[in-house]
Formats: C-alpha cells, sequence, structure tokens
C-alpha cells in the first residue's frame, strides 16, 4: 500500500535553460525511454509556441505537462509525466487542473488529449471522455482521443504560479 503524504506542490512556467534541460529529460525518461526512443522523442513542432508547467516538491521537478492550441476554442494536452516515485500522490492532478485553468483562462472552450490506455482512467475521473481510438504510438502503446469541456472552469485568478497543498 502507498503511503498517503500531504505534498506541497509548486506549479509553474518552466524559465531558463537549466529548468527547460530538467524538463525534457523528466519527459523522455517517463514517457519514450521505457520504449527506447532517442533522446528529442520528447519533442515537437509545438513547442516554442506552448506553456510548458512544471510541479516542484522542495525545488525538486517531480512531474511536467505541455499545453498548445490547436485553434481559438480546443487547446490540447501533451506530454504529461510523473517521476514514477511520485505516481498517484496527486501531482498528475495538479498538473492537469493548472493546465486547464490556463486553457480556459486563454479562452479554450474545450481540452483534447491522447491519452495512453493504462491513464484513461486517470483522465476519466478528471471528467475527460474518450471520443475514439487514436493509434499506437510506436506501435505498440494504445491511444484514445479524450476530450472535455473547460470553458466553465475559469476562476479569475491570476496566472503565475500556483501552490497546493
Amino acid at each position: 500500500m502507498r503511503e498517503s503524504l500531504q505534498l506541497k506542490l509548486e506549479v509553474r512556467e518552466l524559465e531558463g535553460a537549466e529548468a527547460f534541460a530538467t524538463y525534457y529529460d523528466l519527459r523522455w525518461r517517463v514517457l519514450r525511454e521505457p520504449w527506447a526512443q532517442l533522446r528529442e522523442s520528447e519533442r515537437d513542432e509545438h513547442e516554442a509556441d506552448a506553456i510548458h508547467l512544471g510541479c516542484w516538491l522542495s525545488g525538486r521537478l517531480i512531474g511536467v505537462g505541455r499545453l498548445h492550441f490547436n485553434s481559438a476554442e480546443e487547446a490540447q494536452i501533451r506530454y504529461m509525466a510523473v517521476e514514477p516515485g511520485f505516481a498517484g500522490r496527486g501531482v498528475g492532478g495538479t498538473l492537469l487542473r493548472e493546465l486547464e485553468r490556463r486553457a480556459a483562462e486563454s479562452g479554450a472552450a474545450r481540452v483534447v488529449l491522447d491519452a495512453r490506455e493504462s491513464a484513461n482512467g486517470f483522465y476519466e475521473k478528471h471528467g475527460y471522455r474518450i471520443l475514439g481510438f487514436a493509434g499506437l504510438l510506436f506501435d505498440q502503446i494504445p491511444h484514445w482521443k479524450m476530450a472535455k469541456d473547460v470553458g466553465s472552469c475559469k476562476t479569475g485568478l491570476p496566472a503565475g504560479p500556483a501552490f497546493f497543498a
């Protein structure tokens, strides 16, 4: 049974080359390395225009997620990754809520994502619905297209670091 801890998490945008290097390393180690994918495979053509968030615990980056816009009304979340030792402790949910908040604050009515089959339950728990099969990543990892309406989750909170206990 996993020890239940109240984590004091800080979610904020990445700043500086060192923070981005750590961010991309976490994305690669969790999402690409286990399938023998090359470094740089954790990046795509939307990096420069995206919102990159990190989740820190006591100064250590333990979770990442990215948001980009497909249109003014539709945002897409990609590259959600949490250090394996912190899975199931609220890190992913904290990141997801902040990415959704930022999408809604920027005018998006809906957030879409392609979830690994193993993560469908996580996203369904957070209000996403499955739209259909999205394909196989690396010819072996089933992904499902999912969506959530976020237009009503505008909070009026300012953008910037978010602290969660």
